[in-house]
């Protein structure tokens, strides 16, 4: 029996979940970068219009004879650059997000047939929207750092104290619809369907997929648990 009475405490065990949890986040911000770029691939095929960002992409795939996969890597790289001045750091899924989501797209879109049936359209057209959510709460539920668009969102509104996320996002987003919509890009229901539900669809899945740190918080006084 020791003489003081008291048992060793437990060490903290939490070397291996801290592994664990870091390949889980990594396998989710893949898959869910690999369903965003299968969704870009639906809404394409469905020709009823795209998002703002790949309506721009799009109109430059059209000019350049570049893939629209491709065009979509070199924007989000350029866009990357831009957070230099801003002063913004990439994380592993900032970078991932540059390559993984165009390679697929591209590759989603050999297999993927153009519709011509208004209700295959429309199905596609649903299904991008929905998938683009989810995978939207998947890389940002995986907390591996933000795509390069919407670090830039991010970025102008801290680097710039009035500008508000919201107005920096519908300032970005407004821009690039219009010279998307100029270089040939396509508009329609699609463009609006998305405006108006990618908010709320992610904000139904980013809870589901949302990985919480495992690292017990500090414990408060009990003064403060009572209050």
């Amino acid at each position: 029996m020791a003489a003081s009475g008291k048992t060793n405490p437990t060490p903290p065990r939490l070397a291996m979940p801290l592994r664990h949890r870091f390949v889980r986040r990594f396998v989710q911000l893949q898959l869910g970068l690999l369903v965003y770029g299968v969704s870009l691939a639906l809404l394409v095929r469905a020709h009823l219009g795209l998002d703002p960002w790949d309506v721009f992409q799009q109109g430059i795939s059209r000019h350049t004879g570049l893939s629209f996969g491709t065009v979509v890597c070199a924007v989000g790289a350029l866009v990357l650059l831009l957070w230099i001045p801003l002063r913004q750091r990439p994380g592993l899924g900032t970078i991932s997000n540059v390559v993984v989501i165009g390679a697929v797209a591209d590759l989603a879109l050999r297999v993927v047939p153009d519709a011509e049936a208004w209700w295959l359209r429309g199905a596609l057209m649903v299904a991008g929207v929905v998938l683009n959510a989810a995978a939207t709460g998947l890389y940002i539920g995986a907390r591996l750092g933000p795509g390069p668009r919407d670090g830039l969102m991010t970025g102008l509104s801290e680097r710039f104290g009035w500008l508000s996320v919201r107005v920096a996002r519908t300032s970005i987003e407004v821009t690039v619809l219009a010279a998307g919509f100029l270089l040939g890009g396509s508009v329609g229901v699609a463009t609006v369907l998305y405006a108006f539900g990618i908010g709320p669809l992610t904000q139904l899945f980013l809870p589901l997929f949302s990985i919480r740190d495992p690292r017990p918080a500090p414990a408060a006084p009990a003064a403060a648990a009572l209050a």
